[in-house]
């Protein structure tokens, strides 16, 4: 017998509730238009809300880092893999979020995690919304804080929980700014109130927010105008800002703290010249280019109106103030079966099922650099679908 058989059995029970995922190959450099499986489809299923990605501005400048600096960072930033690029990198990221300093990890998922594990530990307690990403549920778990998990979005339930702490050293209360699978965005100015009302940290996940939301495109914290308030802003460099990497924003004293204490940081190998670059060229390009945050909400505003004019009541498109739209369909199957029948229609849009969300949905995804005939091919689409 197999010493694999449980996974093999794990693996069919996968395939019965239709939850088996494959990767599907893209080719040619990513954009609004890709090859997908070999097959030309309009994209919405990429996080590159602003068409940064394939952009010859941080394609040149991620070329120039690697003739200068070469492929790879050789070590974690505290031995031999430091560079100049990485504190630019960071210094440009404090002055978006109007910070005092930031701190620059290889990924997203290694900023929360190894920021959790810094910030608490088995005495204290981590307040965290249910739908919160994958990066900081692992986080608040690793870390050995007790974690008390509230209703979605709910400040009321939230309060109830924070005030039972008291037998807890320290309290932090992590949410996503944008939630990623849903598109609706956290109640920040409530959270922040909660926070300073019964002495605890907060930390946002602003991965989905950045270079999108706000005045400045600094994410959630400017979008409601919150940023004179204490806050722990933890982002990627993956989405709007079309590199790799990740970051926390704050006090000088916390990125202190984290170059000393987050172990994700310290045992990692630094973030590639080519990325760093490309992200440090990418903040230049949001800094300047408020137009693609513009005609991003544009789309994000003309399609919602498209699609609550076609979808049935058995249907429903989530509240959203960001680029990501989902529609919510009744099980995996129906979810299965309209990504493929888009997808025959020229149409790439994320079919999203448990357990990576609660409920069965559709996830699209808008670019600053669609065409309005995208859109209208889109909705056409869907119609076609009668959900």
């Amino acid at each position: 017998m197999s010493s694999y058989s449980w996974i093999e059995r794990s693996l069919a029970t996968i395939h019965k509730a239709n939850w088996y995922r494959q990767v599907q190959p893209i080719s040619g450099r990513g954009g609004v238009e890709v090859n997908l499986n070999g097959s030309p489809v309009i994209n919405f299923a990429s996080n590159d809300y602003l068409g940064l990605a394939g952009d010859e501005r941080l394609i040149e400048a991620a070329i120039a880092a690697t003739q200068e600096y070469g492929t790879g960072s050789t070590g974690s930033r505290l031995l031999s893999g430091h560079r100049p690029l990485h504190r630019q990198l960071e210094e440009a990221i404090a002055r978006l979020k109007q910070t005092e300093d930031a701190i620059v990890f290889s990924s997203g998922y290694l900023a929360n995690l190894g920021t959790l594990a810094a910030l608490v530990g088995p005495r204290d307690v981590i307040f965290a919304d249910a739908y919160n990403h994958s990066s900081l549920r692992q986080g608040s778990l690793l870390s050995g804080a007790t974690v008390e998990e509230y209703p979605h979005g709910d400040v009321e339930a939230l309060r109830q929980q924070m005030q039972q702490r008291h037998q807890f050293r320290r309290g932090l209360i992590v949410s996503d700014g944008v939630f990623s699978m849903d598109g609706d965005l956290c109640p920040l100015p409530q959270l922040l109130d909660l926070a300073q009302e019964y002495d605890c940290m907060l930390l946002i996940d602003d991965a989905h927010g950045t270079g999108v939301l706000g005045s400045r495109g600094a994410g959630t914290v400017d979008h409601f105008d919150c940023g004179d308030r204490p806050l722990i802003q933890m982002g990627t460099l993956s989405k709007a800002l079309g590199s790799l990497g990740g970051y926390v924003a704050g006090d000088a004293v916390l990125i202190d703290y984290l170059r000393n204490r987050a172990p994700t940081w310290i045992y990692t190998t630094g973030l590639s010249p080519a990325d760093t670059a490309a992200a440090l060229a990418a903040i230049a390009l949001v800094e300047e280019e408020p137009q693609r945050r513009q005609q991003l909400r544009q789309h994000q505003d003309y399609l919602k109106q498209k699609l609550n004019s076609i979808l049935s009541l058995k249907s429903q498109l989530l509240p959203t103030e960001s680029p990501i739209l989902c529609i919510q369909l009744k099980d995996a199957a129906q979810a299965i079966h309209c990504g493929q029948a888009l997808r025959e229609a020229g149409l790439f849009v994320s079919a999203v099922r448990p357990p990576t969300v609660p409920t069965s949905r559709l996830r699209i995804t808008l670019m600053a650099n669609h065409e309005p005939q995208h859109l209208d091919r889109l909705s056409e689409s869907l119609q076609t679908l009668a959900l």
